[in-house]
């Protein structure tokens, strides 16, 4: 299956535009394991057997893992949730943005030696640098395009003299995205939660392309605003929450814990859908 397939029927399967963030930060464990990067594993594949049934996709952030050596884990980590979830989608989320051979190696990481079924990319470098990432048949490319942090302004909302109608440059990736980069039909966009009009904005642009929206939960992103601005009926949203749901509970029920943030940010999401 495709990454988009995958990412519809998990949809589908799990009524669910929720997204959980693997952003494992061992000081903030709960006690039993606090401080034990070797513990990694243990507590991301908790959080997986508690949250299963209610994502659409799983974002392990990969930076979270290899701060600590921890690649072993994250590559064990993603078969667990190939045996746990095997119809959730999982996106590697790396930032990648280069060309070429170097390219080509970390798509080979992500897709072969990790198996995630997408992955977080940088355009900057433009088509160059996504290329060997759309040669893998089925494999997602979601691309930053308008993000949630305040220096986004920096590049993002520039205007390009270059480009007919000189449109923002968030604009333009949005374009590109729906249009002639998207050579797999597997291309997405990343778009900040904290920016519902510019989520709307987007999504007029690129119509059909997925949309990966973090910065729902701890960051302030509003739910219903996000889903009023993205879900389109050919449109999906991968609406992501990490450290409200991860550290919902410091105690030894943390996964419990985990299991009811994400079921109460499942049924907000639910309830902009109507």
């Amino acid at each position: 299956m495709t990454f988009t397939d995958m990412l519809r029927g998990a949809t589908a399967q799990n009524d669910s535009l929720l997204c959980v963030g693997l952003d494992p930060e061992p000081q903030r464990f709960p006690e039993h394991l606090r401080g034990d990067a070797g513990k990694i594993y243990d507590f991301c594949a908790a959080i997986v057997d508690a949250t299963a049934g209610l994502v659409n996709a799983f974002k392990p952030q990969i930076a979270y893992f290899a701060a600590h050596g921890a690649e072993a884990q994250l590559e064990r980590l993603i078969r667990h949730i190939r045996a746990t979830a095997p119809q959730v989608p999982v996106i590697l989320d790396a930032k990648r943005g280069d060309i070429g051979s170097t390219a080509e190696q970390y798509a080979k990481e992500a897709f072969e030696r990790y198996g995630a079924d997408a992955v977080t990319l940088s355009p900057f470098m433009g088509f160059d640098s996504l290329a060997p990432y759309l040669a893998y048949h089925g494999k997602g490319a979601i691309l930053l395009c308008r993000t949630s942090n305040p220096g986004g302004d920096d590049l993002q909302a520039q205007r390009l003299a270059s480009v007919e109608g000189q449109p923002l440059l968030y604009e333009h990736i949005a374009r590109q995205a729906q249009g002639p980069w998207n050579t797999n039909g597997q291309v997405g966009l990343v778009v900040g939660a904290t920016y519902p009009a510019e989520i709307e904005r987007v999504r007029a642009l690129a119509p059909t392309v997925p949309l990966l929206i973090p910065g729902v939960g701890a960051q302030g992103g509003d739910a219903a605003a996000t889903v009023r601005a993205g879900l389109r009926a050919n449109g999906p949203i991968i609406v992501s929450s990490s450290r409200a749901v991860l550290y919902a509970s410091a105690g030894a029920d943390f996964a419990t814990a985990a299991h009811q943030a994400a079921e109460a940010t499942r049924t907000a999401l639910n309830a902009a859908r109507q």
